[in-house]
């Protein structure tokens, strides 16, 4: 099964919290996907995401989503904190949602699109990377 697949067969589940609270959040995570997968396309968005989670303090967080095994889970409030307020909000006016709800849809959304992005349990070059967004993106339009 190719990257492509795999992020496809996610999708369903993509933006659909843990518990039952953040049931509700799967359409504001569908909202946000395509914005996030937007982001992810900026040159160095993948090193400029560890670095934001390295000095949030928070990097075995994002490495559990990188590795093969269980991802750890990130609160709203940790996403704001690795990417910034003002990054957060922005992306939420993008998809017609406030800070609060941009901030918990995407602490949902992160650890499952970065996993996916990171099949091997390593991060693609930004050729690859590059090339997965792109083809999942299709999905969008």
């Amino acid at each position: 099964m190719g990257l492509l697949d795999q992020i496809s067969g996610a999708l369903g589940g993509l933006g659909q919290g843990q518990s039952g609270s953040q049931a509700a959040g799967g359409g504001s995570g569908a909202a946000l996907l395509p914005h996030l997968l937007s982001m992810f396309s900026q040159p160095g968005a993948l090193s400029n995401l560890a670095n934001g989670f390295q000095s949030a303090g928070l990097g075995n967080v994002l490495q559990s989503w990188i590795g093969t095994g269980q991802n750890l889970p990130i609160s709203g409030d940790q996403v704001k904190q690795v990417l910034g307020t003002g990054n957060v909000a922005d992306l939420g006016a993008r998809a017609g949602l406030n800070e609060s709800e941009a901030s918990n849809a995407l602490a949902g959304l992160l650890p499952q699109v970065v996993d996916k992005l990171t099949p091997n349990g390593s991060v693609p070059s930004e050729g690859e990377l590059g090339s997965a967004l792109s083809s999942l993106g299709k999905l969008f339009h």
